[in-house]
């Protein structure tokens, strides 16, 4: 899923730390534009954050142990090729068909929790 902001990159990625910190526990925050520095290649801001919290993951992971593959959840802001500010998270419903989860009641909940962080992050949510 990937939704608009309106605000510029720092004010997205705030927005974000703050909507994530509230519910989860933020495990890292990867600046991929400052990575691309070191090697002397350039790359329109972008970063990424992990995070998690244990009372989502075991419910995904006791439907389907695999889906630790891709936990903790993640969610990036980058500036695309426009201008425009996006806040991008997976599909949990698309991964969870992936790992074959058969908890549609806590696929649905998370896939909303984590539109919610989005939008809060992308200032429609506010």
């Amino acid at each position: 899923m990937v939704t608009a902001s309106d605000a510029d990159f720092a004010t997205t990625v705030g927005r974000l730390e703050a909507a994530t910190a509230r519910n989860f526990n933020v495990a890292a925050k990867v600046d991929h534009a400052a990575g691309a520095v070191k090697i002397e290649e350039s790359l329109r801001p972008t970063t990424l954050l992990v995070f998690g919290n244990p009372t989502v993951g075991t419910a995904m992971m006791q439907s389907s142990q695999t889906f630790g593959v891709d936990l903790p959840l993640k969610a990036s802001v980058h500036e695309d090729a426009e201008g425009q500010i996006q806040v991008a998270t997976a599909s949990i419903s698309a991964l969870a068909e992936w790992h074959g989860v058969d908890n549609p009641s806590e696929v649905e909940r998370v896939a909303g929790v984590l539109a919610e962080i989005a939008a809060e992050a992308a200032g429609s949510g506010q």
